[in-house]
């Protein structure tokens, strides 16, 4: 399997555009455009009947201490934990590519609906959520069920740079069983017996303008 994305290269700086969060200057932070990249892809096994397509960070601070907190940074060395961007499953088999855009266009406060894709050519897709569910549950002007798409969005202050990688999945089954409202690591454990395949693409990501100089 072979997996590419027009949007950047693979292992190379995310453009901000495919970002939840951007700089904003003088020296703040704001939300970004927000757009779903293009993928496309090629060889899959013989017998694939859909796909899935897991999207993680795993550099993600996992105690929230220093996060964002002025004239302090979250250390290096600090233990890291998973946080899921995109979580899209029963895509059909034949399918080729993601067009660039056609999942997310700008950042929706209390999350876009799912789990049923609506993006043309996609009928039976469904999203799971993503980990800005969590993120925001504590915020009434942001919480809510956040499916779909959204992008890089690291602490501003984190010293490492983050690390985003897009996982496609080849199954052998034309739908997951996996029910109702799931995020990440329940898909990743509904298709661990249905995978025939896998290929990955990744970019990196960071706020922290101290890196970006």
């Amino acid at each position: 399997m072979k997996l590419w994305s027009d949007s950047w290269a693979n292992g190379e700086p995310i453009p901000d555009r495919y970002a939840a969060g951007r700089l904003a200057p003088p020296d703040g932070v704001t939300f970004a455009d927000n757009v779903s990249p293009h993928l496309a892809w090629s060889d899959l096994p013989a017998g694939t009947r859909a796909l899935a397509l897991i999207c993680h960070d795993f550099d993600v601070p996992s105690k929230g201490d220093d996060v964002n907190q002025a004239g302090r940074e979250v250390p290096a060395d600090l233990p890291r934990v998973d946080f899921f961007h995109w979580v899209l499953t029963d895509l059909p088999g034949s399918a080729t590519s993601l067009p660039e855009g056609a999942f997310s266009r700008g950042f929706t406060a209390h999350g876009k609906p799912g789990p049923q894709v609506a993006a043309a050519g996609f009928a039976g897709a469904r999203h799971g959520i993503n980990d800005f569910t969590g993120w925001f549950a504590g915020d009434p002007a942001m919480a809510g069920d956040y499916y779909g798409y959204d992008g890089p969005f690291p602490p501003w202050n984190d010293s490492l740079l983050h690390h985003y990688v897009f996982t496609l999945y080849a199954l052998a089954v034309p739908r997951v069983p996996v029910e109702g409202r799931f995020g990440g690591a329940e898909l990743r454990q509904a298709i661990y017996p249905h995978v025939l395949g896998a290929a990955t693409h990744s970019g990196t990501y960071t706020l922290n303008r101290r890196l970006l100089r």
